[in-house]
């Protein structure tokens, strides 16, 4: 579903009425780190290694040439604390001296590198270049909800499948983005079906409000109190 993410996804979803609904992943963030090495022999920049921790399978790799446009990160230094030191982290630029001195602070900037990647994500995938990629989320707030499947068929939103998906925050995919792909490619929205299945019992319609009826009924319902019997029967 919506969380997420990669390219117009198919997927089969768990309702039974869906044969093969479009999933988008609505949109955690994972830990720490400058230059990371992906073996003993490779060493990959901050954001490759960032997009394949566990759990970030949904990110995509933001263009640095994207992030180096001051004007792509507008408004975004008052909403991440530590912003250049963080900035400077996911470019892979070399980190201030009192970061190496001070641990403390180094954590701080790296947990700020992932708030920060994470909002730039969100405004890179409704760009061209992603535009065919599908994600989003359900609050643009950091924090406020975590990330989500949209299904386009029955237009709601799941919780992914995977429980390591569980913590990824949503608002690095903004609430928009599947709605941004069907405005760019309406063929990619499922047509509604030609009929629909209707609910019968005993050859007869059930109305629509007959759930919520028999529901009313069951909550006022009172089971009849039972006489107290005393000495054999005898009250």
């Amino acid at each position: 579903m919506v969380a997420g993410n990669l390219s117009v996804s198919q997927s089969h979803h768990s309702t039974s009425h869906l044969t093969s609904p479009l999933i988008f992943i609505l949109s955690s963030v994972a830990n720490q780190g400058t230059k990371r090495k992906m073996s003993s022999s490779e060493e990959v920049s901050w954001i490759s290694w960032f997009c394949t921790l566990r759990g970030n399978e949904f990110f995509c790799e933001v263009d640095e040439d994207y992030i180096n446009d001051k004007f792509n990160l507008t408004g975004l230094n008052e909403q991440v604390p530590h912003y250049r030191q963080a900035l400077d982290m996911i470019l892979d630029l070399e980190p201030d001296d009192d970061l190496d001195d001070n641990p403390n602070q180094s954590d701080l900037v790296e947990q700020a590198s992932e708030i920060l990647y994470g909002l730039i994500h969100a405004r890179y995938i409704l760009t061209n270049r992603k535009i065919d990629w599908n994600m989003s989320g359900l609050s643009d707030v950091p924090g406020e909800a975590m990330v989500k499947l949209y299904c386009p068929r029955c237009m709601d939103v799941y919780t992914p499948k995977s429980s390591r998906h569980h913590h990824t925050d949503g608002a690095y995919f903004g609430t928009g983005f599947p709605h941004m792909v069907f405005m760019v490619h309406p063929e990619y929205r499922p047509k509604r079906p030609a009929s629909q299945f209707v609910p019968r019992l005993y050859g007869f319609k059930i109305h629509p409000l007959a759930y919520q009826i028999q529901q009313q009924a069951a909550a006022n319902f009172k089971a009849p109190l039972r006489t107290l019997t005393y000495n054999n029967g005898k009250r």
